[in-house]
């Protein structure tokens, strides 16, 4: 009996040893929380430089962490730089998804996509799954959900973030400005009523006909939309600029055509409070154990919807209200972290998924209001294009407990994060989990100044650039040049002859330099086409 008994207390000593051992080694692994601003411009932040737009919970950020200055997106469209991000693999390679069928050059996807990035993949979630970590995904997704031809929107959505390695999901499917305007939390739609299903088509009209946008009628424009105002059936409320011209919901006409669903619409001056309040549920739920969170914020992005509470606040008209909401958005977080007690050792990043843009669509007064503001700072351009605006976003990671206050002139790029936090979390042959993605640990923790050699990104039209030491070339593309829709109309960067930009001195890009620099255009042209082999 004695020797059973003290058999049963070294069972009960080790048990509690090994569990102590499992929250010790928990509680040393960094939470991180990976913040995707929608939209957001290198110029666009006090931090940055601008001094239009008060930025404080994001100047917080930067003052505690180190500050990048030349870190990339992949793409200057969302949808191709958010698969980099996730997968470490850039976008335009082909790959094969038994969802999608063959994909090449992934592109902004319509809201009934199905799923884009194969469920077989190596991402971020899944990476840091293999060392106890619980993830989760909330905002903007626009990557696609369920089998080719989208998702059931009325039952289980199949194929979703959590195939792809979140524990948790809220999200926006696509865009504020595609249907179906609706929340889905895990695998249904929030708040749907099973007698009003909905039906989503991005080919042709369907439903009552009064909720579709008719230019013909003239309502009268209200430029800055806030709740108070009157939302009767059909009426339009903020009047497109191009595009943007199918379903009429809570006033504002979107792309393609939804009917149904009406207790599920969101409300879309809401939407970022919505949004903060489920990121922060899952922090609170999981703040006993290392968790990674995918906060993607919409706020920039078309339509611009702020709050009241930020509504008419800024000095730059409703462009700058909506970097206000951001900004309230992440220090919603950072007190949340700051109250639980996690802040020394929980990772924050904040960037953009690409450059920022001014009219995307909507007459809703950013044009007029931007005054001398410049969302791109010094570079040229923005989102959709292969100049430097287009690619280059703000890029800040805090971590107290490893990392000191600082700038960083490294170069980095955004599908380097697979293998980076990896590699931070203590997996082996982190370069290996990545088709293009490389462990940066210590760029990001600011022990070197020297991160990648190169980048390459692509504009909207799938032309592909290099950028390395200082230098970037733009391949020749017989693609349009101008997007001939946004205001003020941008450049894309395209040209039937090759392009050599010198950064270092002409950070505008106004002189091609490459009949000048012969030995360097071969140069640049042979790593690109190194990288697409």
């Amino acid at each position: 009996m004695k020797g059973r008994f003290t058999i049963l207390v070294s069972v009960i000593i080790c048990s509690g040893l090994i569990l102590n051992s499992c929250r010790t080694g928990h509680a040393q692994m960094p939470n991180i929380v990976v913040i995707c601003v929608d939209d957001l411009g290198y110029g666009d932040l006090s931090c940055y430089g601008d001094a239009d737009v008060p930025t404080p919970n994001v100047d917080k950020l930067a003052n505690e962490g180190l500050l990048f200055t030349d870190a990339y997106a992949t793409a200057s469209i969302c949808t191709p730089s958010r698969y980099s991000l996730l997968t470490g693999r850039y976008h335009w390679r082909s790959t094969t998804s038994w969802s999608v069928g063959k994909i090449k050059d992934v592109s902004i996807a319509p809201g009934d996509a199905g799923l884009i990035i194969d469920t077989s993949m190596i991402t971020v979630p899944k990476v840091l799954k293999k060392k106890g970590y619980v993830s989760g995904v909330v905002g903007k997704w626009h990557l696609g959900l369920g089998p080719a031809g989208g998702p059931d929107w009325n039952g289980e959505v199949d194929l979703s973030p959590l195939d792809i390695g979140f524990d948790y999901s809220f999200i926006m499917p696509a865009t504020a400005d595609r249907v179906p305007c609706v929340f889905v939390e895990n695998r249904h739609v929030v708040g749907l009523n099973p007698a009003d299903p909905i039906r989503v088509s991005y080919e042709k009209p369907i439903g009552d006909t009064s909720q579709i946008y008719n230019p013909d009628v003239t309502p009268d424009v209200i430029v800055t939309y806030t709740p108070e105002n009157e939302r009767r059936k059909g009426e339009v409320l903020m009047q497109p600029s191009f595009g943007h011209d199918q379903t009429i919901i809570n006033g504002i006409p979107r792309i393609g055509y939804m009917t149904g669903g009406q207790s599920a619409l969101w409300k879309d001056d809401e939407v970022a409070s919505t949004f903060a309040g489920k990121a922060i549920d899952f922090i609170d739920k999981n703040s006993k154990k290392p968790f990674f969170l995918y906060f993607a914020t919409h706020d920039l992005h078309v339509p611009r919807v702020p709050n009241k509470a930020f509504a008419g606040k800024s000095k730059i008209g409703i462009y700058g209200d909506v970097i206000m909401q951001m900004d309230w958005t992440v220090g919603q977080i950072l007190k949340r972290l700051d109250e639980l007690k996690l802040t020394e050792n929980t990772i924050v990043i904040l960037t953009s998924d690409n450059g920022p843009v001014i009219d995307d669509g909507y007459n809703d007064g950013a044009y007029e209001g931007i005054k001398a503001h410049r969302p791109s700072g010094k570079y040229r351009e923005g989102k959709y294009s292969a100049y430097e605006g287009g690619t280059r976003i703000p890029f800040i990671i805090r971590w107290p407990k490893e990392i000191k206050h600082g700038k960083s002139g490294a170069m980095f790029s955004q599908v380097d994060l697979l293998a980076t936090l990896s590699d931070i979390v203590g997996n082996r042959n982190t370069d290996n989990y990545g088709i293009d993605s490389r462990a940066f640990k210590e760029v990001l923790t600011g022990k070197k100044d020297r991160g990648r050699d190169y980048v390459v990104i692509q504009n909207m039209n799938k032309t592909l650039s290099v950028i390395k030491g200082g230098w970037k070339y733009i391949e020749p593309s017989d693609k349009p040049r101008l997007n001939q829709y946004t205001r003020p109309v941008t450049d894309l960067g395209n040209m039937e002859t090759p392009q050599l930009f010198n950064l270092s001195n002409d950070p505008d890009e106004e002189h091609n330099v490459a009949r000048e620099y012969p030995d360097k255009l071969k140069e640049m042209e042979l790593i690109l086409a190194d990288e697409k082999k």
